[in-house]
């Protein structure tokens, strides 16, 4: 027989007792803050500590650099609960943990683990991995920033945007950055740097405001003038870094589908409870065909959804890759199905669903994101059907 679906969501009993860690925090202390931090666009750096303090910030990271030493199915589990109360505020936590913190971790010598992972483990660095440009988003390998050899340094020239805790406010750099820049003459050749705040010709070019949704996700444009930082801080072979690239790029997929799960299984839950409180013509509105068709298809595709994830999660290997087909496939699905289940809340409740209080408008909001950002729609469906062309059958 095969595993049981609670094996599957939970594999072990360390997992199980992390759910219930999160999502008693998730309820106790992230909720509270969740609607005033998306309405002023305000990052909540305090709390985000705090997730230091319960182990979560270095959650795929080895114990000897402070990290919690766990695998990508507890990654998905800490994404999920933090995003069924504040996907804004998991979207900081997924670009540190798993954009910058994973990557270092997977990516860097020892020497670079031992100075940075602590730090950003802890809480008392917060991080974002710089790969997106003003004219390269899905595009990566066009990018034009240049890193140039000048004897034991690099000199850094161009800039990134949309960078995930590029800013902590309005004028504050985040403290640390793995960033991409081409060393060569071809497409590929590209190399990944270790960048701090700080750097001569490092600096915040733009705080981007006025965003549909993650508005607690600080969200920034960063400009590299001729910003030199020593050799040392390349990050494994120079021209080499398109591996790095592919390999983040799978847990980074795989936890936005994970957010996905979270917003979906929130706005079931808001749905059903309302649609069993609210009365209409002398009836619950669950009584009703239409209510009862958006409660029903939002759970089934939720759980499928699901499934997906947690069989996916299940199955990869920290710092290894090969499974594009499937960290692109739950992300293409769960997207897609996280913002329909939202849509569909906001209908069962009406004009209630339109406003804040009920907590169904943020979370359709924040959905979009998980359609355009670490990879769009379109990208995922490029990439699966270009490596299903290399499969005569599926196994």
């Amino acid at each position: 027989m095969g595993p049981s679906m609670t094996d599957l969501f939970n594999p072990s009993d360390e997992h199980l007792a992390l759910r219930r860690m999160v999502r008693d925090f998730a309820e106790k202390e992230v909720e509270p803050q969740a609607a005033e931090y998306d309405r002023t666009e305000k990052f909540n750096h305090a709390l985000f500590r705090s997730l230091g303090d319960l182990g979560l910030l270095g959650i795929t990271v080895e114990e000897r650099f402070g990290g919690s030493g766990m695998d990508p199915t507890a990654a998905v589990i800490v994404h999920e609960e933090l995003s069924a109360v504040d996907p804004g505020f998991c979207l900081a936590y997924l670009a540190h943990s798993m954009l910058f913190v994973n990557n270092l971790q997977q990516n860097g010598s020892d020497d670079q683990r031992k100075k940075y992972l602590p730090g950003a483990c802890s809480g008392d660095l917060i991080g974002g991995m710089c790969m997106s440009e003003p004219g390269a988003g899905t595009d990566v390998l066009g990018m034009s920033t240049t890193a140039t050899r000048d004897g034991d340094d690099f000199v850094l020239n161009g800039a990134k945007m949309w960078i995930t805790n590029g800013a902590i406010d309005d004028t504050t750099l985040g403290d640390i950055f793995l960033v991409y820049a081409r060393t060569g003459q071809t497409r590929a050749d590209v190399s990944l740097f270790l960048v701090e705040k700080g750097t001569p010709g490092f600096s915040l070019g733009q705080r981007i405001k006025d965003k549909l949704g993650m508005r607690a996700s600080p969200t920034a444009e960063l400009v590299f003038e001729d910003c030199r930082i020593p050799a040392s801080n390349l990050v494994g072979t120079e021209g080499h870094a398109t591996l790095h690239m592919m390999r983040n790029l799978e847990i980074e997929r795989l936890t936005l589908a994970g957010m996905s799960l979270g917003i979906a299984r929130r706005s079931i839950e808001i749905m059903n409870n309302y649609a069993t409180e609210r009365k209409s013509f002398g009836h619950a509105l669950r009584d009703f065909g239409q209510i009862q068709r958006h409660i029903a298809e939002s759970y089934c595709e939720y759980m499928a959804g699901r499934s997906y994830v947690y069989h996916t999660a299940n199955q990869l290997k920290l710092g290894s890759s090969g499974n594009r087909v499937d960290s692109d496939g739950v992300k293409l699905y769960c997207a897609a199905m996280a913002k329909t289940v939202a849509d569909r809340a906001i209908q069962v409740l009406g004009g209630y669903g339109y406003v804040g209080e009920y907590t169904v408008e943020r979370l359709w909001r924040d959905a979009k994101l998980l359609e355009i950002g670490g990879g769009t729609n379109e990208a995922h469906q490029k990439n699966i059907t270009r490596d299903l062309s290399k499969r005569l059958t599926l196994k």
